[in-house]
């Protein structure tokens, strides 16, 4: 048996090794990357002329995620008339390598390949939409095809393209949803708050989901959201220290239905007059709810706005 298991364990050895195949060298350094970069930020610029001189006649560039098989790509005028685009219409433009990352280059030897050098980049794009103020914060990967001649003969684009499609979206007008100011969501967050002023808690909590979830202005980004059994103790707590004697809304709450996603939201602006219990101080604390509602008029998530430092 021990004969057994080391044959079999020679035979995977040998096939390990023998999977491996030398292909060529990368290197981290090379002048193809001198060159791809030195374009980039000749790019990001603006500098139209500059771009040109490193590319070749017959350039090519793709976006890598395209399913369309008869995509020809985009010349090198279209790359061109790209750079003066950006230059007209974006602000605050910088493209860095990512963090932790650093350029490719690939030499070949497979034969089909020898005559050029394929670089690879990993970059983080910022810039700001000058017409539309859509923000642009995203990684991009390129490959790039480099010739004999260090001209770069192909680029393939990947990145995400939703702030783009944002941009297009944002060009023009578009109605999403409808506003409201009197509706039976809004009549139920006035009766959720005003039950809790009259501490009849079970009819407040009875307008919640009972998979609801809570958060507010003062917990940190990263927090998770409480359930409804942890609001009710942190509400406790409260109550412990405070007499609330009156809440009074400011202005008018706000029902929004959205096209987008069916979204049913009640936004609310309150004033909650408090006597804190220690020291018998009446204190006046704002308060802005965001309350998201399900199909069935419960309150699916509540999002509270306040200045925790007012009750210290």
């Amino acid at each position: 048996m021990r004969k057994i298991v080391l044959i079999l364990m020679m035979i995977s050895t040998f096939i390990t090794y023998a999977q491996k195949k030398a292909n060529g060298t990368i290197y981290s350094e090379h002048p193809a990357i001198t060159a791809v970069e030195s374009m980039l930020q000749a790019f990001i610029k603006g500098d139209e002329k500059k771009v040109a001189g490193y590319l070749a006649d017959d350039f090519k560039q793709f976006y890598g995620s395209n399913t369309n098989k008869d995509a020809k790509g985009g010349d090198k005028q279209n790359f061109l008339d790209d750079v003066k685009f950006w230059k007209d219409n974006f602000s605050y433009l910088s493209l860095t390598r990512s963090p932790g990352a650093y350029p490719d280059a690939l030499e070949y030897k497979d034969g089909a390949n020898d005559d050029v050098v394929w670089v690879q980049t990993w970059e983080h794009l910022k810039g700001v939409h000058n017409k539309t103020g859509v923000k642009l914060d995203n990684p991009v990967h390129r490959l790039f095809i480099v010739d004999k001649n260090n001209k770069i003969k192909t680029m393939i684009n990947y990145f995400d393209r939703n702030a783009y499609r944002e941009i297009g979206n944002s060009n023009n007008e578009r109605k999403n949803g409808t506003i409201y100011n009197n509706h039976e969501y809004i009549n139920k967050v006035r009766r959720m708050i005003y039950a809790f002023e009259n501490k009849d808690y079970e009819t407040a909590y009875s307008f919640y989901d009972d998979k609801a979830q809570f958060s507010s202005s003062n917990m940190p980004p990263d927090a998770k959201e409480l359930t409804l059994t942890q609001m009710k103790e942190e509400d406790k707590k409260i109550l412990e220290k405070f007499e609330i004697t009156s809440i009074d809304v400011t202005g008018y709450p706000d029902y929004l239905h959205y096209e987008m996603g069916d979204a049913k939201v009640v936004q609310s602006w309150w004033n909650y007059r408090f006597i804190r219990k220690s020291d018998k101080k009446n204190i006046v604390v704002p308060v802005f709810y965001i309350h998201n509602f399900n199909d069935e008029g419960k309150i699916t998530s509540e999002l509270i706005y306040y200045s925790e430092k007012m009750l210290e």
